[in-house]
């Protein structure tokens, strides 16, 4: 018998629920039968330690419990040269992206692990791996994500929690589509599938995540991105 694909069923908490990724990661989770928590400024700073632990355990006595934690909060738009990049703007979206995606699934641990099947998905971005000129402390901290992922992944494993990466590339939000034209075309020509990924994709890899399906992939790297930083050169 085929693995069950949907996550029909999970008590999901959702962070970053209300940028253009979180509210169709929260859509598309509903959609599929999941009861689903969908948090971010004000419900809680995922900066503030404090205000995570009781924003978690306030989600987790709404739910009845946690299966799953989708650790999208972030700050996206802090653009510098590296030379210029001041120590607040480094703090500020360092604290958000990496300290505030550890805070929220420490948080869930015990939740998750009496789940006996918990689920973490953390997004970070193919920046992490290309390189993102002008967003130095964003891409740090989308790389340090995969590095918690993959040793919470190990640690965690006994626990019966699993905790995978998504890295998307050019996505469809509406920060992106409000960029220049003549930049989104740029973009765009650099993706082997010449065009942005649309939300729903993003999100359906997520819900795939929490699926029954998934149960034997822990410590993953999924990039969702049309295909970015392949070889674009041709010999024939």
């Amino acid at each position: 018998m085929a693995a069950d694909v949907s996550p029909s069923g999970r008590r999901v908490i959702v962070t970053g629920a209300a940028g253009g990724i979180g509210r169709a990661v929260v859509g598309v989770l509903e959609a599929s039968g999941c009861a689903v928590a969908a948090c971010d400024v004000p419900e809680f700073d995922v900066s503030d330690r404090a205000a995570v632990k009781a924003g978690v355990a306030a989600a987790v006595g709404r739910l009845g419990g946690c299966d799953a934690v989708v650790a999208g909060a972030g700050i996206v738009d802090t653009i510098h040269r590296a030379e210029r990049f001041s120590e607040a703007d480094w703090r500020r979206d360092v604290e958000t992206n990496l300290y505030g995606a550890f805070f929220v699934v420490q948080a869930a641990f015990a939740a998750l692990a009496e789940s006996g099947d918990g689920r973490i998905v953390l997004i970070s971005s193919a920046a992490a791996e290309t390189g993102i000129p002008g967003q130095v402390a964003y891409g740090a901290s989308k790389a340090g994500l995969v590095g918690m992922a993959r040793t919470l992944a190990s640690e965690w494993a006994p626990r019966g929690i699993r905790c995978n990466v998504v890295m998307p590339g050019f996505i469809a939000t509406p920060k992106v589509r409000a960029m220049p034209e003549q930049l989104q075309e740029r973009l765009r020509a650099s993706v082997p599938l010449g065009r942005f990924g649309d939300v729903e994709e993003l999100a359906g890899t997520i819900a795939f995540l929490l699926s029954p399906a998934a149960a034997y992939i822990t410590g993953a790297v999924l990039r969702v991105d049309g295909g970015l930083g392949l070889a674009g050169g041709a010999l024939t």
